[in-house]
């Protein structure tokens, strides 16, 4: 069953679209305050398909990611107590007292390295609203964190460019399911 290859070549689809520039700033905000699927996969594929033009998608992806995030800040500052049964609910409750916990200790450093991490970044805009962090640092951490990797992501991707794309999916379905093996073995081995 090839699950994966179907979904790779659906993306690589998705990544020539004539709007997905529009779509990777709209994932690259939402990702920032509230969506859980992050705008590299739009970013690496996008840059793949065409390595001339990843650095102004990474630019672009890096402009909405910290506008988002300046959204996720103000959700953290103004309507913090609207969001906060959702977060009890589920499984970010957990990461928002740890991204507090970072705050404090770390106080820029932290979202700077949310912003380059795969550590949820939204959970970090949040909090930094909540604690009221200062705006402009909270700016330049954004913009280095997430420039960096934003950066870093499409700069690898334009390096492979269309020779990687094909390499890669002729072993997508081996990665994709070893990541499948991966997640429900650290979900047992966590719980």
């Amino acid at each position: 069953m090839k699950i994966f290859t179907g979904l790779y070549d659906k993306c690589m689809e998705w990544s020539r679209h004539r709007y997905a520039v529009r779509y990777l700033s709209v994932l690259s905000f939402a990702e920032s305050s509230f969506f859980p699927i992050p705008p590299d996969v739009m970013l690496a594929p996008m840059s793949m398909a065409k390595p001339k033009r990843a650095m102004s998608y990474a630019a672009v992806t890096t402009i909405a990611s910290v506008i988002g995030g300046l959204f996720g800040y103000l959700i953290g500052a103004y309507a913090f107590e609207i969001i906060q049964p959702w977060l009890q609910e589920t499984h970010y409750w957990e990461k928002y007292l740890h991204g507090r916990d970072w705050f404090e200790t770390y106080g820029f450093w932290a979202i700077l390295i949310a912003g380059f991490s795969p550590i949820p970044y939204k959970i970090f805009t949040i909090t930094a609203g909540t604690l009221g962090m200062h705006l402009p640092l909270f700016v330049a951490g954004s913009l280095l964190g997430r420039g960096g990797r934003f950066f870093l992501v499409a700069a690898l991707m334009a390096w492979g460019g269309p020779r990687m794309e094909e390499n890669l999916r002729v072993w997508v379905e081996w990665l994709g399911w070893a990541v499948v093996v991966l997640a429900f073995a650290a979900y047992f081995f966590l719980r």
